[in-house]
């Protein structure tokens, strides 16, 4: 705690650079005198309230507040304090916290004794290790057909209500894993504390650090939201720590960066997105994964909201260019009871077949075929003009399909290895 504290005074300046306002808009400020010493992403503070450095000129700054900026003046001082970070420490495990590190559980806490900062490098590339062993999750469909292994970056594709939520609590409880970051960007602020209590519940969040910006808040900290958060996991990870990492969401994260680059004056393209925005979403993904040696991993998921599952929107089409695996979930699957409603034959682990002994692949290749078999003639069955014996592999979908089906929706054993493909199998011999 003395280290912590000591640190946090070395820290303290008895000087800051100082620049003055010379001009307030509906969403920006522009300051003058700071041009020729602030950075693009320097933090700035107008007494009660910050803002973030998003565009500079010869001539001034233009300045995005964090926070309403009603009553600021022309003339009034602003302070330069450089470019964000965080400080976070081992006692912030069980904890909620904003993007600038401030607690929002009503509990004091002591910021770590080494600065980290939001936008770090990930592990050099040459250096890190490769993916690691296959982890429980608790549910058969993950254990089997889609795994997930030490260092994957998963996304999760689905649309609102169809039980995204609930999954991300299922990993945060039950995936192997010594520490688990979460990032809530632009959720209601009543979902913050239901998520903790309700979703994780006390053992899901005796492990976890969840660092969350509400959808009230400016865009400058939902942007944050997630950057802070991966400071954290990196935090743990350089520790040896095994990390895992739950984002929700994605989608909300590139609004909010859309937000703050309008502000900066960058122009609209990619479907209404900023160019910035393929880059922003990238880097925070490739900081995530295998570490190198001698640290953890950061195992990761992001979630991407799909209005009408359209896999192909900007948003989802540049984060599943650089994950291991993606996860689509069906509204139709939800809408029959189905937790959690898997679309299997859309979805993809990239860390297959590696990970699988060729008895297992094997296993798995008979299952995705008699479930793209039943696929095919569902519509025909169900409107009966389909004639059993016209097509041995579809009879057998047509007959296996439920137990294949309640399998996708099992609960799985964490202390038993191997448990999901002994269950695949017996229903594949029956």
């Amino acid at each position: 705690m003395f280290d912590n504290l000591l640190a946090g005074l070395s820290g303290l300046r008895n000087t800051r650079r100082m620049g003055r306002v010379a001009a307030v808009g509906p969403s920006t400020i522009t300051l003058s005198g700071l041009s020729d010493v602030a950075g693009l992403g320097d933090r700035l503070a107008f007494g009660r309230f910050g803002g973030e450095v998003v565009a500079i000129r010869p001539d001034g700054l233009t300045v995005l507040p964090d926070g309403p900026a009603e009553g600021l003046a022309i003339g009034d001082a602003a302070v330069l304090f450089g470019p964000p970070s965080l400080a976070p420490q081992d006692g912030w495990v069980g904890r909620i916290v904003d993007p600038d590190g401030r607690p929002l559980d009503g509990r004091p806490l002591i910021a770590g004794p080494v600065p980290r900062p939001l936008r770090a490098a990930p592990p050099p590339a040459a250096l890190r290790r490769r993916l690691g062993p296959r982890l429980a999750t608790g549910l058969a469909v993950f254990d089997s057909l889609l795994p997930i292994v030490r260092g994957q970056r998963l996304g999760l594709f689905a649309g609102s209500g169809v039980g995204k939520s609930t999954l991300l609590g299922n990993f945060a409880r039950h995936v192997a894993a010594d520490v688990v970051v979460i990032s809530l960007v632009g959720e209601r602020g009543r979902e913050v504390r239901a998520f903790a209590e309700d979703v994780l519940g006390p053992q899901g969040l005796g492990r976890s650090v969840i660092v969350a910006a509400t959808s009230d808040q400016s865009p400058l900290l939902r942007r944050r939201c997630p950057l802070a958060a991966m400071a954290v996991a990196e935090h743990f990870r350089d520790q040896g720590a095994q990390v895992l990492f739950l984002c929700d969401s994605i989608t909300r994260f590139a609004e909010a960066h859309r937000e703050v680059a309008a502000a900066g004056g960058e122009p609209v393209a990619l479907g209404g997105w900023p160019p910035s925005l393929s880059h922003a979403i990238m880097s925070l993904a490739e900081r995530a994964g295998p570490g190198v040696e001698g640290t953890g991993d950061i195992t990761s998921v992001f979630t991407v909201l799909v209005p009408g599952s359209d896999m192909e929107e900007p948003v989802a089409d540049i984060l599943r260019g650089v994950l291991d695996g993606h996860v689509v979930l069906d509204r139709a699957i939800a809408e029959r009871g189905r937790f959690p409603a898997i679309d299997l034959l859309r979805s993809l682990s990239r860390s297959l077949p590696d990970c699988a002994t060729p008895d297992e692949n094997t296993l798995l290749s008979e299952a995705r075929r008699l479930l793209s078999a039943w696929h095919k003639a569902e519509l025909m069955v169900q409107s009966g003009l389909y004639v059993p014996g016209n097509d041995q592999l579809t009879d057998c979908a047509i007959r296996l399909f439920p137990a294949l089906d309640a399998f996708l929706a099992e609960i799985a054993p964490t202390d038993v290895p191997g448990h999901a493909f002994m269950r695949l199998a017996q229903i594949l011999r029956s």
